[in-house]
């Protein structure tokens, strides 16, 4: 095995058709996180971002998207924010996962969201855990009518509400690929109080993520578009959702909505639209996202398995890297798995986020968050809850 690196923008086209032909091979790795679209998006805001491309016999067999830090600390491309990640391979192709780090100049690579199937990687996983999936094929009658054999009682609350928010606020329309940068601005945010009145870590209040977000809204191309889509009652947006989608699978990424309009639970009928949009704009699976939330429990169709953990040579900032962030894993973990213990944790966060929020009502919007110049704007808000 050959094994070369490059910069994201070294790139040839020619290895470009490459990578996006081996993920039209592979289902497994059809998801737009593993494309090089996004992988050039983060080199783009991050640095370190490299590619290593596998060749056999001097053919490209694999290529495998990172981030190199200080010390040869290694990281998925986009991690902490990519759902899916992987070294995408022809079928059939293996690896030694030392010789690939060496080649890398890595001691240590790090993964949260790895595709099942990356069996080389298989000993180095520390946990596997579900994410879930909205199949929008072989259903039958369609995505819908089978949500409405599954959880008939849920659905038709749902249904009822959609139909409400048009008598009160006004008809309820859906746009799946919504162009107005305004729209993404507002979603954003929306989520950033989301985060804030949660006590979460507010992603938006990082600019990168900010302009990555913005780069990839502007990215439309055959193999990966930036989809904002946008759920309307009369002239009001009541919920937004912002993802990637390739080919076929589209991932959720940041969905949101307006409090304002919370007990018509919009951010469900949104979900619902953006399923029956996706799958008539040729989208066969969303990807939900790893994360255990009722509403994921509720639209899901069936989950794939995604690991996480650390692959490593023998290495001194290997084992340190591993002593340092093995336990916070750990610990976020086993508090995730266990209700006993998440829901006295999300409490004091949410807490937390609301005395945060309440001390600073009266600072200053932050410039990048600055409401739109129009009559429809409206004010910052929760959001939904998500895979972010």
């Amino acid at each position: 095995m050959d094994i070369t690196n490059y910069r994201l923008d070294e790139l040839s086209p020619a290895l470009h058709r490459v990578w996006h032909g081996t993920m039209d091979d592979s289902p497994q790795y059809a998801n737009p996180f593993l494309s090089p679209q996004f992988a050039m998006a983060i080199a783009r805001h991050r640095r370190g971002a490299r590619v290593a491309v596998l060749r056999e016999s001097g053919e490209p067999v694999g290529f495998l998207p990172y981030q190199r830090g200080v010390l040869g600390v290694g990281r998925a491309i986009g991690l902490g924010l990519s759902d899916c990640q992987a070294l995408v391979h022809r079928p059939g192709v293996t690896w030694d996962t030392g010789e690939l780090l060496r080649a890398c100049g890595l001691s240590v690579f790090e993964f949260d969201h790895l595709v099942e199937e990356q069996g080389p990687f298989a000993r180095h996983v520390t946990g596997m855990f579900a994410s879930p999936v909205i199949d929008l094929e072989h259903h039958g009658t369609g995505y819908a009518q089978w949500l409405r054999r599954t959880s008939p009682r849920l659905t038709k609350s749902t249904l009822a509400k959609e139909r409400r928010l048009g008598r009160d606020i006004g008809e309820v329309r859906f746009v799946f690929d919504e162009r107005d940068p305004r729209m993404l601005r507002r979603l954003m945010r929306w989520k950033s109080a989301q985060y804030r009145r949660t006590g979460r870590m507010d992603r938006f209040a990082r600019p990168w993520i900010v302009h990555l977000v913005d780069d990839l809204f502007h990215t439309r191309d055959e193999h990966f578009t930036g989809v904002l889509s946008v759920l309307y009652a009369g002239d009001r947006a009541v919920a937004a959702h912002f993802g990637p989608r390739s080919r076929t699978v589209l991932a959720t990424w940041f969905p949101a909505y307006d409090p304002e309009f919370g007990r018509y639970s919009p951010g469900l009928i949104m979900h619902l639209r953006l399923a029956e949009a996706a799958g008539a704009h040729g989208v066969t699976y969303v990807d939900l996202g790893r994360g255990d939330m009722e509403y994921k429990d509720w639209l899901k169709t069936r989950e794939l398995r995604v690991g996480e953990g650390f692959a490593a040579r023998l290495h001194p900032v290997s084992a340190a890297h591993r002593m340092w962030r093995g336990p916070v894993r750990g610990l976020r973990n086993t508090v995730l798995a266990h209700p006993g213990l998440r829901q006295p944790a999300d409490r004091l966060l949410k807490t937390a986020g609301t005395f945060r929020t309440s001390v600073l009502a009266g600072a200053a919007v932050p410039r990048r968050h600055a409401p739109e110049r129009t009559a429809s704007a409206t004010r910052p808000s929760n959001g939904s809850n998500g895979s972010r």
